[in-house]
């Protein structure tokens, strides 16, 4: 469902997803208990959790991908975050957040907050990160989800945002994601990145050790005085290159979790496995093709449009669902899966949901598109968004080429890589994947076709804000969705999705899907936090 929030009335205070980070010597924090300001201690068995995803960076602002945020929401603390379990975010490091005006928010801070390096953390720091997010705009950055923000100051243990609309119905959403990790504004620069073995955050865990896509050591953080007290103290995340590895790994007891991402043949054989647990949890994951509207085939906008058009007639969303992912996705047919509120799906009314060759060779004469049409596919061929991408994208390949319209040229590129090409107009046609940052519409369509968005398929370039967006009718559409509730929000959603579509089409949403890990039979906390906000609290597991 989507969230209408009542602004009249303080959120209160509850459980939230906090986290902190502070790289310190190899041989700091090893310990098997830790303590947390109050007092309390943290015990149990060590965990290690595996997985196949990679980072990009341990400092917010240069990170907006799910390997780096699976770390930085365990280990940075945020103003508001989504409780385990819960629909509507609640304060964090916040005493309460409220808008005070229809275009003002405000949050007062919780006293004596530290990070831990033993800095106190004030709402100064607060506004430090979200305005050093928009001053170094990272291009792997979060900035385009502060695209509602005008300003941000502190007035003492007030942080105070001024927004561009009001009633924003997704900005207390907003202060969880990416965008919000707060850090400590005595050691990040305001200009630039902070290398990743630097950094430092508030929360229940701090590492202690990391090294870059192969191994990260966490330890419960002794300056954490939040409500998320760590039930293990010591947890360590081990990265594969393969899910071959991941799934012996787990089988054998070599690792406690393997969390993303296992291959759907994998998970179907580990379900007769006595010794591990396979949990799946809600999601809303989405796989998508980008079309570069500068770099794709075509010799003018309307063969290009067309081009993708023929491609949307092409390809078969049921038999990527069921034969390569062996029905742990379903076809999506919007860029706003089915089971989110508002959810339609245009992609099937206009185009069906079968390949129609006929069609698709229609639309290409129409705009006098000599066929077959060669394109060049890009794909992440490591564990990013699994290993049975390359199986995906050969069969959309077998998919395209049926139809004796194009010839397809793929290439697989490891994540790292992939995430700083995709930005130079490297690709002219790519793979992405999207975890939603919050549960609600908005957070499918608004990263996508604002002006800042971080998807560089110059559909809506921040340089040229008026053109296609204005035609597309896009930016008022958004603002309607955002500001408004009940029938007039519907109406903006189901009106934008049929434009993804039927106008520009710079998206072609393929399939959706939910969460799934496989654990041992020993671990706990887990089937908890496979919740739809994509959110991995790593304080909630414990080992028996």
């Amino acid at each position: 469902m989507a969230f209408s929030l009542r602004h009249s009335k303080a959120l209160s205070m509850s459980a939230a997803v906090a986290a902190a980070v502070a790289l310190a010597a190899c041989g700091a924090g090893k310990n098997d208990t830790g303590s947390n300001s109050s007092g309390a201690t943290s015990t149990g068995n060590p965990i290690t959790v595996g997985t196949t995803d990679s980072v990009i960076a341990l400092d917010p602002a240069g990170s907006y991908d799910f390997g780096s945020l699976t770390i930085e929401e365990n280990i940075y603390q945020f103003l508001m975050q989504v409780p385990a379990g819960a629909k509507a975010p609640q304060p964090d490091a916040a005493q309460s957040c409220d808008f005070s005006t229809p275009t003002t928010y405000k949050c007062t801070m919780k006293p004596n907050l530290k990070f831990s390096n033993g800095d106190p953390l004030t709402a100064k720091d607060v506004a430090f990160s979200f305005q050093r997010v928009i001053t170094i705009n990272n291009p792997n950055g979060p900035s385009s989800l502060l695209g509602s923000m005008k300003s941000v100051k502190a007035e003492g243990s007030d942080v105070v945002f001024t927004l561009k609309n009001p009633n924003d119905q997704t900005w207390p959403f907003v202060l969880g994601t990416s965008a919000g990790p707060i850090v400590d504004s005595k050691v990040f620069p305001a200009d630039k990145l902070l290398p990743d073995d630097q950094v430092v955050g508030s929360g229940p865990y701090t590492i202690t050790s990391f090294q870059k896509n192969q191994l990260a050591q966490f330890t419960a953080n002794p300056n954490y005085s939040g409500p998320n007290k760590a039930k293990t103290s010591q947890i360590t995340m081990k990265y594969y290159t393969t899910s071959d590895n991941l799934k012996l790994d787990v089988q054998n007891g070599a690792i406690d979790i393997a969390y993303r991402t296992l291959t759907p043949t994998d998970i179907s054989s580990l379900k007769s496995d006595s010794n591990v647990k396979v949990l799946t949890g809600a999601g809303g994951e989405l796989r998508y093709i980008v079309f570069n509207l500068k770099t794709m085939p075509g010799d003018n906008e309307a063969q290009k449009l067309a081009i993708r058009r023929a491609m949307a007639y092409s390809v078969d969303r049921q038999d990527l669902a069921t034969n390569v992912y062996k029905g742990l996705y379903q076809p999506a047919y919007s860029m706003l899966p089915q089971g989110i509120a508002y959810a339609t799906e245009p992609f099937k009314d206009v185009y069906g949901d079968k390949p129609n060759p006929a069609k698709a060779q229609s639309v290409l004469a129409a705009a006098g598109v000599k066929t077959p049409v060669a394109l060049h596919i890009d794909y992440v061929s490591d564990g990013h968004y699994g290993e049975t991408s390359g199986d995906e994208y050969n069969q959309i390949k077998r998919q395209l080429e049926a139809t004796k319209l194009f010839t397809v040229q793929l290439q697989g590129t490891a994540y790292t890589t992939y995430s700083e090409e995709r930005v130079k107009d490297t690709y002219p046609i790519y793979q992405l994947g999207w975890f939603p940052d919050f549960v609600d519409g908005d957070n499918y369509l608004f990263n996508f076709l604002n002006p800042t968005n971080f998807v560089h398929a110059h559909y809506c370039d921040n340089t040229k804000p008026t053109a296609p967006c204005i035609k597309d009718g896009v930016l008022p559409l958004l603002t309607q969705e955002e500001t408004k509730s009940g029938q007039a929000r519907a109406e903006a959603f189901t009106k934008l999705q049929k434009i993804l579509a039927t106008g520009t089409m710079p998206y072609l949403p393929l399939l959706s899907g939910n969460q799934v890990a496989v654990t041992g039979t020993d671990i706990s906390g887990v089937q908890e936090t496979l919740d739809p906000t994509y959110l991995f609290r790593m304080w909630l597991l414990s080992k028996s």
